[in-house]
Order: C-alpha cells, then structure tokens, then sequence
C-alpha cells in the first residue's frame, strides 16, 4: 500500500522489493532507523536470526535498518513532494508540535528549497511573512530584517540551533530553513527581538543512494555559468553507522558589467543511530570569491535611480571580497526512558575574508561625476565557539503534565578587521565610464584598523509547559544570563565598548487547543542585546549603559489541517528600548546615548502543504508598521524604521502530474510583492515596491533503471528592475537580472 501511494520514479529506495509497511506521520528534518514495536531493531533482527536457525521454515528475518530506512523515505517523499512541513527540534529546544507551543515558527520545506533553488538566505526568505533585506555589505553577508529589527553579523542566523558568524550561511548542506519569529533570547541568549533563522543541515542516512547534479545557468548570451553537486549517504555496517559527502562547485559570470563569482564547498558528516543514543558530526568548508557590489545610487532631488543601465557598476573590476569558511558542529542526543532525553551540542565556526571595496563618495547627478575612496579590507578575522546542553521531558504533577526544557549555553564570538585601507583616487564620469585606470588600494588607515568587537556570554535557561487540561496549557520560562562585551578600533587600540552585565530574561504564554487540528497562543517575549560600537566616539560605553531590549505581546492561531496543510496567523507589538543614538555637546566631542525608542506592530499569515493531491502551495503575507517613538535626533522621530516594507507577500503553486505521464512532471511558479521602503534612516528617500515572478518545471524519468531528473528554472521571469535594500542613497543594492538554468539529476 504504502509503495502504491508514492510516485514510482520518487526514489531509488523503490527498486527494493518486498519491504516492510511504515507508518510515518511528517516528514522528519532527516533519516532514522525506523523502530520495531517493543523492541530495538538489532535485537529483534538477533531474535529472528535465532529462530531461524532452530527452524528453517519459520518467516524470514525482520528487514535490516538499511531496508527499513529505505521504506520511511520513501513514505517521507511523498509528503516532502506536497510541502509538508515539521521544525526541527533544534528550533525551539524541544520535539514539541507548532500547535503546542506558544511562538510562531515559519518553515521553508525541503522540497521547495530543491523547487525554487534560491542562491542565498535572502532568496530563501522569500517565502517567510514580513521578512525583508537590508545592508549586505555589498552582497557579502546575510542581512535579514525580521519583524522590523535585524542586520548583518547580528548573531542572528543559527545552523542546527547554533549560531554562525560567516558571512553567507545557505549552501547545498542546507536541508531546510526555519523562522522561529519575535525576542528568542530565552532559548538563544543575546539576540535581536526580529527572532532567529535556523539552517538545517542534510544529515547521514542509513540506506544507501545518492546524486549527481549539473546545471547551466545565463542571466543573457554572454553571461553563463555551471554548477555541479554530489550528494551521497549510506550505511558504514550494520550498527546503526552512517556518512553522508556533500560536495560542490560553481564558477559563473555576474549579471552586471563585470564580475565573477566562484565558491566550492566540501561537507562530508557522519551519524550514529543507536537504541536510546543519536551522535551527529559535521563539518563544512568553503572557498570563494564574489563581487562586491554596492549597487547604485538614488538622486537625492527626483529620489530617483540614477539614469544609467541597471546592469553598470560604478566601481571597478577589482572590486571583489574572496575567503574561506569552516564550521564544524557534533551533537549527542540520548533517550533516558520515553520521557526524557539530554541534547548536548558543540559549535566552532570561522571565515577569513579580505575585499576590495571601492567606495562612491558622491555623485553630480546632473554631469555624471562621481567622487570616489579607494577603500579595502585585509585580514577579516571572525570565529564563533559555542556549546549548549539541555534536557527535556515530560512528568505528573497531580493530574497536570508538565513538559520542561532546562540547561545551559555558552558563546565566545570575535569579529576582527585587520588593516583598513583608505585611499584617494581620481574621480570617474559614471555617465561615459572608462573603468581599468586605477588598482587596488593599499594605504593603510592605522586609526581606522584592528576593528573589533569580542562577545562572551555564558546562561542558564528553563521553560515549563503546564498543560492544566487537555486543551488548555501555560507557559512560563526563565534566562539568567551573564555577559561581556569589549569593542573598539586603530593602531593602537582604542576600546569603546567595554561592558560586563547579568539580566534576567523571562517569557510567558498560554496555549488553547481548539481541536487536534487548531490551536490559540498568546505569549510575552523579551530580548537582549548590549550596546557597542567600534567607531572613536567621545564617550566610552561602559557597564552603567543599558543594553536594547525588546518586548512582545502576540497572539494568534495556529492549524494542522489533516495533516495535509499548516500554517499561523499571527498578531503581535513588539517595542524595543535604550536603542542606540548619537549627540554632539556643546565641547564638539560626539557622546553615546542610549535614550532611543523603536516600535514594531504588524499582521502575520504563513500556509505551506497540499491543497489537493495535484496540488501543494507555499505562501504568506505580512504588514509590518515599524517606527521610531523615541530619539534626542529629532529627525528620527516618528520615521518609519530603514529598509522594512509595510506589505509583503508571496505565493507559489506547484501542479503534480502524478501517472498521467511516463515519467513524473511537476509545474510550479509564483510570485512575491515587497512595498515601498525607507531607504535612509530619516526617510529622505523611497525603495519602490516590487513585484518578483519565478517559475520551474521538474521531470523525472528513468533511462535504464536509473532515475533522471531535469529541470528548468526561470528567475525574475520578468527580468524585472529591482531595489531589495539601502545603505544610504549612494549604496543602494540592485536586485538579480532574469536567470535561466536548466539541470540534470542522476540519482543512484
């Protein structure tokens, strides 16, 4: 039955014959080895193999963990094929269902990472409800604004719940990317209150099978590129010992004028899949070289682009930032009895960069002169350790059941910029550019170098789900946590950050389960995160000044529809305090205050899954209106907050042929809206909305018994013109041209 119900070229695992039924309700983030009744699967294979031996017409052998791992997959696909969607665990420190928790987690599926093929984090996003991009640092870092808050390097971004300090997090290690919205300080410690975005890794699998992709990509005839991926996992043994190699490369052409962009990655990662006992060791490392583009600029009088192609840089070809990144991350995740279990988790991530980045300075929008620094960055140093260790489970208290997560982390995050340069140039007429006059800079900037900022942090945490009845359950959680900050820039150093505090941080919620399908939640988040800065103000910051902290109120509903189709509609207002600004006093010396105010109000609805059996959907909506409600600068003063848009959206559709042709044909495509945005913190000037069409086409065959899969994707169908986000009107980024690619898939 279950192989009846599945697409016949879904998965290699279907040329076994005979395997056993298995029943899997969601698809899990990765493979394990499905458990007999009763029993763990090697004694029960040791059982069967005895009696076999004392009778040789007694039933065959119970299937191996391999054959049984096989057989879930296959059931999994079909549910991954309809957008069918679960966190994982290490999401919300528990294995807790979304209707029985009291915080929005939105999930970008699999199967719609393999669909849509995003390029970066921001492409991945998408599909998440009011999530918008901000200052990438010339396309260099991810830069996710959530709820209204976020930035680039902002701890934000988590791989397995741990967080990541390189630059670009998503690559084809990366199974699944989850949104768990509003302040998460309580489970992730200093943060922004935005929330987090979680990175799946793909982890081992104990069946073996694997892939081999190429793709050719053109944005137009003379800019293509070519991509090539393997993917391949299986059993070591028979004990539960699994791998998984993840190996891949890209060397393409940029969209605009010039430019190159090449990136391999190498992440091989191990598993064993004990009875009580999971261990999970991975490691990533990535080479690469991309432009750094800042884009172009906007007319401060017509608050219009600049009159020139979308596709001409006004920099230099030598403008690229090039390095590599390491992550290595080993969890153990062990069951004492069917109530407990202990996760404990270890994280070392590094990337060292160095860019040349070119900076405009000024441009005469009338006669096309453009002033110009011929700035750089040598040595980037940043690394990230940290460790966690918590335990969950469940027990009676009367006839209430108590669900609790408690435990412990700690972080130790460096960035470092070695040498800045900082060096003048001649100006350029963008208007009848000759590009090629000038290299690299190389003078030194002593006062300007050794930036950096050094984070230690150490917590304790727990939260108690309190289920009074059946449907009806309490949240409560506590953080203490203690940290130190020290940060500052120039040869010799200057510190002017140097803090050292302890908070406690609490959150509370309820939850009302309506039906085993449909639940309410309301909850109260809080966050924080130290104030710091690098730059040579007047004031150092020290212990006595408050961190930013963040406070939410939010409720809203949540539904798992025949466990077909899920999703939440969310409502919150969210407020953050002791916002950082700067004054200059009557001396001329310019002093830190930390007397700003910002607020978040807004609307959530994200859906994902399977409309009918043709027919799977991932969508949302958010209207976000964030503004500052407090500042010394009065200019700031009721402005809405940089780069978020009041409206987003985004939909696609994807149409299953199922058996109606020889081979498996699946049809997809959508579209997002983002509205207009600040493109400056004073509201001098406005990003224009946009609307963003991609479309693809899957179709699997097998030539010779070997499963095929081509597809072909279009993005920015429209090839339209684009402003994702802002710096200031001299550094606006300019979203990807129209992309063709078309890949072959051969499964093995």
């Amino acid at each position: 039955m279950l192989l009846a119900e599945t697409p016949s070229t879904t998965t290699s695992a279907q040329a076994q014959s005979a395997l056993p039924p298995v029943t899997v309700e969601a698809p899990a983030p990765r493979s394990k080895p499905a458990r007999a009744s009763g029993e763990t699967p090697r004694r029960t294979q040791a059982a069967a193999r005895r009696q076999s031996n004392r009778n040789a017409t007694a039933a065959p052998a119970v299937p191996t963990l391999s054959e049984r791992a096989a057989a879930a997959a296959v059931a999994q696909q079909a549910a991954k094929l309809g957008y069918r969607a679960m966190p994982s665990s290490t999401t919300l420190r528990s294995g807790a269902s979304p209707l029985d928790t009291s915080q929005a987690v939105n999930i970008v599926p699999e199967q719609v990472l393999k669909d849509q093929l995003p390029r970066n984090i921001d492409d991945a996003l998408i599909n998440i409800s009011g999530i918008t991009q901000t200052n990438t640092l010339a396309g260099s870092q991810d830069a996710v604004i959530r709820r209204g808050f976020g930035d680039n390097r902002d701890g934000s971004i988590m791989r397995n719940g741990m967080p990541l300090v390189q630059g670009r997090s998503f690559n084809p290690a990366v199974e699944s990317v989850e949104v768990l919205k509003g302040p998460a300080s309580l489970l992730y410690g200093i943060m922004d209150p935005g929330g987090i975005v979680n990175t799946i890794s793909k982890r081992p699998e104990l069946y073996q099978h694997g892939s081999v992709t190429l793709l050719g990509s053109t944005f137009n005839a003379s800019k293509t590129g070519a991509d090539g991926l393997l993917d391949v996992t299986g059993p070591i043994g028979d004990q539960g010992l699994a791998y998984r190699f993840i190996g891949y490369g890209v060397s393409e052409d940029y969209w605009r004028n010039f430019g190159r962009h090449r990136e391999m990655l190498v992440a091989p990662s191990l598993a064993w899949y004990g009875e009580n006992t999971t261990v999970q060791l991975n490691y990533e490392h990535r080479e690469f070289i991309y432009p750094f583009d800042r884009g172009t600029a906007f007319n401060p009088v017509t608050k219009a682009p600049l009159a020139v192609p979308a596709d001409r840089r006004l920099d230099e070809p030598f403008n690229n930032t090039w390095g590599t990144s390491d992550l290595i991350q080993a969890s153990i995740e062990h069951r004492f009895n069917q109530d407990w279990k202990l996760f404990a988790g270890y994280s070392y991530n590094t990337e060292t960069f160095s860019a040349n980045q070119l900076r405009i300075t000024g441009i005469n929008f009338t006669t096309g002169n453009e002033t110009r620094s011929n700035d750089g960055t040598q040595g980037s140093l940043s690394n990230a350790s940290y460790g966690t260790s918590y335990i969950s489970g469940s027990f009676w208290l009367g006839n209430m059941r108590n669900e609790v997560v408690f435990g412990g982390d700690g972080q130790y995050r460096t960035i470092y910029r070695d040498n800045l340069i900082r060096q003048a140039t001649p100006a350029i007429n963008i208007y009848n550019p000759i590009y090629g006059l000038i290299g690299p800079g190389t003078t030194v900037s002593n006062s300007d170098s050794a930036q950096t900022d050094k984070l230690g942090q150490w917590s304790l945490f727990v939260q108690d789900t309190l289920h009074l009845t059946e449907r009806f359950a309490l949240v409560g959680g506590v953080r203490y946590m203690d940290y130190d900050q020290i940060a500052g820039r120039g040869k010799p150093f200057v510190t002017n950050t140097n803090v050292s505090q302890d908070k406690v941080l609490p959150l509370g919620g309820a939850i009302i389960k309506l039906t085993d399908e449909l639940s309410l939640y309301a909850s109260y988040t809080e966050s924080l995160k130290p104030n710091s800065t690098i730059a040579p103000i007047g004031v150092v910051i020290g212990s006595n000044v408050a961190p930013e902290e963040g406070v939410s109120y939010e409720t809203g509903l949540k539904f798992d529809v025949n466990k077909r189709i899920s999703g939440t509609l969310a409502f919150y207002d969210l407020d953050k305090k002791n916002v950082q600004t700067t004054k200059t006093n009557s001396a001329g010396i310019v002093e830190i205050h930390t007397v700003g105010r910002a607020r978040s109000r807004g609307v959530e609805l994200d859906v994902t899954g399977r409309l009918t059996d043709s027919w799977a959907l991932i969508g949302s909506y958010g209207y976000t209106d964030a503004r500052v409600t407090a500042s010394e600068d009065l200019t700031l003063l009721g402005r809405k907050l940089q780069n978020v848009a009041l409206n987003t959206a985004s939909l696609y559709l994807v149409y299953d042929f199922g058996t109606a042709l020889p081979g498996q044909l699946r049809l997809g495509g959508g579209a997002r809206y983002v509205g207009d945005r600040p493109g400056d913190a004073i509201n001098s000037f406005f990003l224009p909305s946009y609307v963003v069409a991609d479309v693809f086409a899957t179709y699997e065959m097998k030539y010779q018994n070997t499963p095929v899969i081509y597809q072909f994707n279009v993005k920015n169908l429209f090839d339209t013109v684009y402003y994702p986000s802002a710096v200031n009107n001299l550094n606006v980024a300019i979203g990807d041209a129209r992309r063709f690619s078309l890949s072959a898939t051969v499964k093995f």
